[in-house]
């Protein structure tokens, strides 16, 4: 197997860390190590939402903290001071409007809507800002999403056959509601084609997960033809979603479009464990870690073995992985800038993979989260439980940070 560029090596911190002052990298040292305390995070998650809807003054606090680490700003004018800052460094940004499962009807959906197209709309003007990021429980119901989804498990056949089947099944009101929410999409994917922007749908939970591949497919086979607008997400702690990319991949060659693949491992193994477990149901999630990666390696390589249908991004914080990537696309002799290839970690977190890898000429963005720090409260909520329930990545944050200080004062 061919190495990785000499320069590629996640262990540079100047690299990793060039970007940040002494005191923003002693605020992240504070951080990740209170992040350490699972105790202090579970109160923390449990408590924060909270006191953020009973209006206690606590967003200074989280603003100066949590926000700060994990989040772009709480306006798009804000957060364009981050992405300019990332772009010194030749790091690219994947712009997430932070709202989602928002429930509160048609008129709240429909400016989302609009906030995601004024999201396409700056990045266009952007020279490092390629991607922005869509959930679909933020332009749709989550209790419309459950009903299509329930119909959708109780049936058997292809996907696109099941969908079509449980459509048929929704009341007047409701098909006409689910028609809103294609035109939304439909108007979303229009923009960003017509932009130039690559729009990344997230994942979702697996019990509103099927309405949304399809919805996601079908944007794809209208907007992929020339060019690749649409991305759909796939979380690799699921052990059926290999099999689905596939799956993907044969419907993309048969319908004539550019499969979009963001391939994650995932974010809400616990929750679905314990959803299992109540509701008796088999576990959709992986028996192990190595089952995980496993398959999420496998999904790298088909990808990489099929970069002429198949658009990729790499959205990993394992350095293997990201190595990995890089390694197979040399192997295949294969520009580590093609066209079809990306790679992306999360804002405030793996550094060293980000930066390292831009440095070795990869393309590589910071998914940017930004807005009020109400409608951010969820992401953020996730990202304490991630970095205290993964004690490994917490350690070897911390340990990074210690290293470049220790590096720094010489």
């Amino acid at each position: 197997m061919n190495t990785a560029p000499a320069s590629l090596s996640f262990d540079n911190t100047e690299n990793a860390f060039e970007y940040k002052s002494d005191k923003e990298l002693k605020k992240a040292a504070f951080l990740f190590s209170s992040m350490g305390y699972s105790s202090l995070v579970k109160l923390g998650t449990r408590l924060t939402p909270w006191m953020i809807r009973s209006g206690l003054p606590i967003k200074g606090l989280i603003r100066d903290t949590i926000f700060s680490q994990f989040v772009g700003g709480e306006t798009l004018a804000q957060t364009a001071a981050v992405a300019r800052k990332l772009g010194e460094y030749h790091v690219q940004v994947i712009l997430d409007y932070g709202v989602e499962g928002g429930d509160e009807g048609d008129s709240g959906f429909d400016h989302a809507c609009g906030e995601f197209i004024k999201v396409i709309e700056y990045a266009a003007t952007q020279p490092n800002i390629p991607f922005m990021s869509v959930k679909v429980t933020g332009i749709a119901r989550v209790g419309l999403l459950e009903k299509l989804d329930d119909s959708m498990g109780a049936l058997s056949g292809p996907l696109m056959k099941r969908y079509v089947t449980a459509v048929d099944a929704l009341t007047p009101a409701e098909k006409t509601e689910w028609q809103r929410v294609n035109e939304r999409m439909l108007r979303i994917c229009r923009s960003a084609e017509s932009k130039k922007v690559g729009v990344l749908i997230d994942a979702e939970e697996t019990w509103i997960q099927d309405p949304v591949d399809v919805l996601t497919i079908l944007m794809m086979e209208q907007f992929n033809k020339e060019q690749v607008a649409v991305y759909n997400t796939m979380q690799l702690y699921r052990h059926d979603r290999l099999a689905f990319l596939k799956d993907s991949y044969e419907a993309a060659v048969q319908r004539g479009f550019i499969l979009g693949a963001k391939l994650v491992r995932g974010a809400y193994m616990e929750k679905e464990r314990k959803r299992a477990i109540e509701l008796g149901y088999a576990s959709p999630i992986q028996p192990d870690k190595e089952a995980t990666d496993r398959d999420y390696n496998a999904a790298i390589a088909f990808c990489i073995e099929h970069l002429d249908r198949i658009a990729l991004v790499v959205a990993s914080h394992n350095e293997y992985s990201n190595l990995y990537a890089v390694q197979l696309l040399q192997q295949k002799g294969q520009p580590l800038d093609h066209a079809h290839i990306h790679f992306s970690q999360l804002y405030g977190m793996s550094d060293n993979i980000t930066f390292n890898l831009a440095k070795a000429g990869c393309p590589v963005s910071k998914y940017l989260p930004f807005g009020p720090i109400k409608d951010v409260i969820p992401y953020l909520m996730r990202r304490a439980q991630e970095n205290s329930s993964m004690s490994g990545q917490t350690g070897r944050e911390l340990g990074l940070i210690r290293k470049e200080m220790k590096r720094r004062e010489g």
